[in-house]
């Protein structure tokens, strides 16, 4: 099967294309997650306001076409929502925002959810305010992984 049946033209476009591509040096938060699995690995920079909203985000990511792709389409997502919205994004959002992404596939768009919550946790341990209905996710994703590497 080739790529251009596997994915979708927006899976392409942020893959060819990713936005927000880089590193923020006084980020408000940041956030690194690999999957011991695949290798893929997102590191993801916010900068928050005062009123709490995303201004900016820059994300790095060591991956496959989807890692990347689910990367951009995150970071086109939350910037301009406060952090308690973007707390909210899901990989399944993200997923549908590309279009859908091969079942194989769809741990790539859990990374960049996951790296989204690792970033927002950092920034509010930085800033010593409690997110609402949420228990910081480094934990359960480190058990994530060691059970992977087990696997």
């Amino acid at each position: 099967m080739k790529e251009k049946d596997m994915y979708s033209d927006k899976v392409i476009d942020h893959f060819q294309n990713p936005r927000n591509v880089g590193e923020i040096e006084d980020a408000s938060g940041v956030g690194t997650v690999g999957n011991a699995k695949c290798g893929d690995m997102m590191r993801l920079y916010l900068k928050i306001n005062e009123e709490q909203v995303i201004i900016d985000c820059k994300f790095k990511t060591y991956g496959c076409g989807a890692a990347v792709a689910s990367s951009s389409m995150a970071t086109e997502m939350i910037k301009g929502k406060t952090v308690a919205e973007a707390m909210k994004l899901t990989n399944k959002a993200v997923m549908e925002a590309l279009d859908g992404l091969p079942p194989e596939k769809e741990h790539c768009s859990l990374l960049a959810e996951e790296t989204l919550h690792a970033a927002l946790w950092d920034y509010a341990e930085k800033h010593g305010i409690k997110i609402p209905g949420r228990v910081r996710p480094v934990q359960d994703i480190e058990d994530r992984m060691v059970r992977e590497l087990e696997d």
